[in-house]
């Protein structure tokens, strides 16, 4: 795709918005940087200073910029304050990619859910898109979770998938279609 996308706001449940990152979206990106996962699976610096945090969040500007997808920050709707973040990116034949990830202060309050729905709704009905996919890793039950319970349903264990941390991992891939709304 070559044309830039416009990264929208979408409500996310009663509790949750997905909007645009911002600059002050900087704390976040620190909190983030600090789990020792979140960093291993994103492009989030693992040694966090001001200057990489900026950069992170450009980055995710020029996701849209570029066509390549949309990068949301997940926001408490009524304070305003970024908890996550959850993409959806553009792929070959019909198929976009979900990812997402909540600082810890955050989880168990529903906001990956309320993410997963709202993009997953947003992406197969608004873009038209037949089919997103989503990977999470075997031992992770809470992700795991979360992911079916917004829908999505798993399909099988792709052997030695992704490199994590220097490391080749098995995954899970989940698939949502527009029947599955």
């Amino acid at each position: 795709m070559d044309r830039p996308l416009v990264v929208p706001e979408l409500p996310a449940g009663e509790r949750f918005t997905l909007r645009p990152w911002r600059l002050d979206d900087v704390a976040l990106v620190r909190e983030a940087s600090e789990d020792a996962y979140i960093p291993l699976i994103t492009s989030l610096p693992a040694n966090y200073t001001d200057e990489e945090g900026a950069a992170f969040i450009r980055r995710q500007w020029s996701r849209a910029t570029s066509g390549v997808g949309y990068s949301f920050a997940i926001a408490d709707a009524g304070a305003g304050r970024a908890v996550g973040q959850i993409g959806l990116w553009l792929g070959p034949h019909g198929r976009a990619s979900v990812g997402c990830w909540v600082v810890t202060s955050a989880r168990g309050q529903g906001a990956a859910g309320a993410a997963l729905r709202a993009v997953s709704s947003w992406g197969l009905q608004e873009l038209r898109i037949p089919r997103l996919e989503l990977h999470v890793e075997p031992w992770n039950a809470p992700s795991r979770r979360t992911v079916e319970r917004a829908g999505f349903v798993r399909e099988g264990l792709l052997r030695s998938w992704q490199d994590v941390g220097g490391e080749r991992r098995d995954m899970y891939v989940y698939s949502k279609l527009v029947d599955d709304l």
